[in-house]
């Protein structure tokens, strides 16, 4: 894999590809404050066979310093400018949670240009499956992870989206890269999670009208994630597959099932 970046108005873009030429090309986009390394084990299994794309989200990690005065659609704008310099023309975004919000915002803006669209513990972008009280939370969470407890967040943080001890380990690795910076650790939560709120504020369509795959954790307890997967899958009939025993990080929990489950929807393309 090699590291590139891609400059934006905000700060540069750091992300990795293996340059190898195939019908498809993967791109792989990890949650909110998580990094490049949560999808390892599905790079290691696909980059043989398929161009793969990975990035450090924008302040997130290597992608860092940053502004923090873009939305959600800078970010499907910048992807899209990636895809560009690399001559990707048959993208399959593969997204873990905040990862699948900017797949659902790519699909928005690019109906033309996608080509998959793997969401992996994330949840419906449209009002209509949100309450009011649940986006008027999202606007206001960067003071309640400035003020938490960093050790009590750090347990949250880990323990609470991943079941396995590998999940857990790689996302406590993650978190630490953090560690004697929490005001940036809140700042990219709060902006995430607003930037989210306002995107589903918007009211746009958000319709996926390439082929697609909803894969959930049986155990996933970040916010209402269960629900909203149950309903988006009844409201719009995109097959859906629960992963037993993993929580919100599928990913990290169930990497040879993940894997296979994408292996056999591109399969199918």
């Amino acid at each position: 894999m090699t590291e590139k970046t891609y400059k934006t108005k905000c700060g540069i873009i750091h992300y990795w590809t293996n340059e190898k030429s195939s019908k498809f090309s993967l791109v792989f986009l990890p949650g909110l404050t998580a990094d490049h390394r949560l999808f390892d084990k599905q790079i290691e299994y696909f980059k043989a066979n398929y161009c793969v794309l990975v990035w450090d989200a924008p302040a997130h990690a290597a992608s860092w310093p940053f502004e923090f005065s873009f939305m959600l659609d800078d970010k499907a704008k910048w992807l899209d400018g990636i895809f560009r310099q690399e001559g990707i023309e048959s993208p399959i975004i593969i997204g873990q949670s905040m990862g699948g919000y900017v797949g659902q915002m790519y699909s928005q803006l690019f109906p033309d240009k996608l080509k998959g669209f793997i969401s992996i513990d994330s949840a419906p972008l449209q009002r209509k499956y949100v309450t009011t009280a649940e986006i008027w939370l999202l606007k206001r969470m960067e003071p309640v992870y400035r003020h938490y407890p960093w050790k009590s967040l750090l347990k949250t943080g880990t323990k609470g989206v991943a079941a396995s001890e590998y999940g857990r380990t790689l996302m406590h690795d993650i978190m630490m890269s953090y560690d004697g910076d929490q005001e940036r650790y809140a700042k990219i939560s709060g902006h995430g999670f607003r930037m989210l709120a306002e995107a589903m504020e918007a009211d746009l369509p958000y319709e996926i009208k390439c082929p697609a795959l909803l894969i959930c954790g049986e155990k996933d307890r970040a916010g209402s994630c269960v629900r909203y997967n149950k309903a988006w899958h009844k409201e719009t009939g995109i097959p859906i597959e629960w992963i037993k025993g993993a929580g919100h990080n599928s990913n990290t929990d169930e990497p040879e099932m993940v894997n296979r489950l994408i292996e056999e929807f591109l399969l199918k393309l």
